[in-house]
């Protein structure tokens, strides 16, 4: 996993440092105290689903289809707010039933920005450290949450930081957690407002993306000409990385939708 994110991964040294700490030290421990709880932050396309699916590829045979690998997304399972008491207890019946099938399972929560406050608080009790819940021992499942919100703070710190030229290898955690917390933790609107998963501290790594520059933008165009069995023109990687929006409007450093739309944008060019 951490050869596949340093090869594949783009202009992401924070995501790669804090995930194989996470992980390293999660599963090197015969009896964690806790579940391993992460959350992904950042603007589309930055690589947050991606790493996810890596990440369970490495740990689930099967991956992403693997039966111990559970993905909710609020539009699909909640999509209803009034319906929000039949959704918390139907999430914490199959959180309890699956561990309960296997305590090393991993639960994916996909756009927490759009999940109904309130609804995610019902998983607290398998989220702590304590040994048993409902009957089953669940501390050395996987909990991920993931979320554009907070994608503008970050993206706005790291354009400060480029302004005063500053590198993103130099990015700290602890210039990006602050803004983070607030725009994620604090907002009416946010999945995670006034939940007791933030106030209990339940959160193991918080794990900031940062926006991807051109240069980035054109990794990405190689891997997926590669991927794709198709030659790797310099003048196509070109052609594809200026297709795609930049911000901000002057300079024009980072690109709006990361590597998001580079797949379906290389047949325009072949």
């Amino acid at each position: 996993l951490e050869c596949d994110l340093a090869l594949n991964l783009v202009g992401q040294p924070l995501v790669r440092q804090q995930l194989m700490k996470g992980l390293r030290e999660f599963l090197e421990n015969r009896n964690p105290a806790k579940p391993l709880v992460m959350s992904f932050h950042g603007s589309t396309g930055t690589g947050k689903t991606f790493v996810t699916s890596m990440l369970v590829r490495y740990l689930f045979q099967g991956g992403l289809q693997s039966p111990y690998v559970h993905q909710f997304s609020p539009i699909v399972h909640f999509p209803h707010a009034e319906r929000i008491e039949q959704y918390k207890e139907s999430l914490k019946r199959w959180i309890q039933g699956n561990l309960t099938n296997c305590g090393r399972s991993a639960f994916l929560f996909e756009e927490m920005d759009k999940m109904h406050p309130g609804l995610i608080d019902v998983i607290i009790p398998f989220l702590g450290p304590s040994w048993v819940v409902y009957g089953s021992n669940y501390r050395k499942a996987i909990f991920i949450f993931i979320s554009n919100a907070g994608g503008e703070q970050i993206n706005e710190m790291t354009l400060d930081l480029w302004r005063a030229h500053k590198d993103r290898e130099e990015i700290s955690l602890q210039d990006l957690e602050r803004a983070i917390s607030k725009a994620v933790f604090e907002n009416p609107q946010s999945g995670f407002w006034k939940s007791g998963i933030i106030n209990n501290h339940l959160i193991d790594f918080v794990v900031p993306f940062l926006p991807l520059k051109r240069h980035h933008v054109k990794q990405c165009v190689i891997s997926e000409l590669v991927q794709q069995g198709l030659e790797v023109r310099p003048g196509v990687v070109q052609e594809v990385a200026d297709s795609i929006p930049y911000f901000p409007e002057e300079e024009k450093i980072f690109s709006s939708t990361g590597c998001k739309t580079v797949a379906s944008r290389i047949s325009f060019f072949f």
